[in-house]
């Protein structure tokens, strides 16, 4: 594979570490800023939140720029965004500075997924978009752990200049492998046209089906610690090594997913994914309801369905890339914003879950959401299939 295709993959292991990595240093942060540590975590809702608003905007408005322009000037920000929050002291500021860092993310996070898939070989765009996706899962399993342990060590803004030094690596390697030909995006359509291919049904339905998919997949992972708490009564050891297995389990079928959707097809690969995911939920349930439970069996059974929250990513972006046709990139920055969206709301809706049905019930509402991504995932490729609604 070419060089710059894990200059992507480096790009993306840095947007995304930088999201995640508050959540290892919120005891630093809190102490030295004088805030709380729910307050603190607000400094990762206001990034997503950034994310998921800003997105979409950002590629529709940039669709003309160049690529190389677009990555270069954004990561320009992103680094001056994590020096500055290296040199701050005021929690007012710092939340500036984390929705500065966010739009750099959200102007190029959907682009680097979309240049990898317009310069795939045939046959191979499930596997590039694959491995610019291990930023994702790279970002929890080594990002968010290195950069925790630099905060425990040298301080909170040690965290931030290790991203700023990250971003500029990133930038470094993107401007010295990135191809030059071919680096302005071709003929966009008008806004309008634009518009109504994003809202058009094999589009939209499997936008929403992404976003209802990962409300699901993030409410579980989000509040894993609760529930295997209290159907296998697990150690702190044991439960950190169930979240570490279900990270590489993640890396393992974010690849395979990319695989599966080049020799299957997409909507093929989407329909196994997200019926393994309702089996793995509703197992999940049954042994809440037979607690206490084995933790070996908890740990098999958690570390599959951690893996299969990664395997559809490859497949949904594949299939938006191939359906949206000119627009595309846009697709995707509304792919990336469902995505920051379902993680928000899986962690709210899993927070009602937790303190109103209880922890063991979190599976069966995972289950009930993953039908529900599956009868719009099925809506959608119907409706790519019908003359009158398909994509042309």
């Amino acid at each position: 594979m070419p060089a710059w295709l894990f200059a992507l993959l480096a790009a993306a292991f840095v947007f995304y570490t930088d999201d995640y990595v508050i959540a290892g240093v919120l005891p630093e942060i809190a102490g030295d800023l004088g805030v709380s540590e729910a307050r603190a975590g607000q400094l990762v809702t206001v990034f997503s939140l950034t994310v998921a608003l800003a997105a979409p905007v950002a590629g529709v408005a940039l669709a003309r720029v160049s690529r190389r322009r677009l990555f270069t000037v954004s990561l320009v920000v992103f680094i001056a965004a994590n020096l500055l929050a290296s040199l701050t002291n005021t929690y007012g500021v710092l939340v500036a500075l984390r929705v500065l860092a966010a739009l750099a993310a959200a102007a190029s996070t959907p682009a680097l997924f979309a240049f990898a898939a317009e310069r795939a070989p045939e046959g191979r765009i499930g596997r590039y978009v694959a491995v610019v996706a291990l930023g994702v899962t790279g970002s929890i399993a080594a990002g968010v752990p290195i950069g925790t342990w630099i905060g425990g060590h040298y301080g909170w803004q040690a965290t931030f200049l290790a991203m700023a030094l990250a971003g500029a690596a990133a930038l470094v390697f993107l401007r010295a492998a990135l191809p030059r030909d071919r680096d302005q995006p071709a003929d966009v359509p008008a806004l309008g046209d634009q518009l109504r291919a994003l809202a058009s049904p094999p589009v939209s339905l499997g936008l929403l089906a992404n976003c209802v998919l990962m409300t699901g997949s993030m409410m579980m992972l989000t509040y894993q610690a609760p529930y295997l708490a209290a159907v296998s009564h697990v150690t702190v050891d044991q439960r950190a090594l169930a979240f570490s297995l279900s990270g590489f389990a993640g890396i393992a079928c974010i690849w395979l997913g990319g695989m599966a959707s080049d020799r299957w097809g997409p909507d093929r690969t989407l329909r196994a994914g997200i019926s393994l995911f309702i089996a793995t939920m509703a197992t999940l349930w049954a042994l809440g309801l037979a607690r206490p439970i084995a933790f070996a069996v908890i740990l098999l059974v958690g570390t599959i369905q951690g893996g299969i929250a990664f395997w559809n990513s490859p497949a949904i972006q594949a299939r938006l890339y191939t359906l949206a046709g000119p627009v595309a990139a846009q697709a995707l920055a509304l792919n990336t914003s469902g995505t920051y969206l379902g993680v928000a709301l899986g962690g709210a809706l899993g927070g009602l879950t937790l303190t109103t049905l209880g922890p063991e019930l979190l599976p069966a509402v995972a289950a009930a959401l993953g039908l529900i991504a599956l009868t719009l995932l099925t809506l959608a490729v119907n409706a790519a299939k019908s003359p009158t609604t398909a994509l042309t």
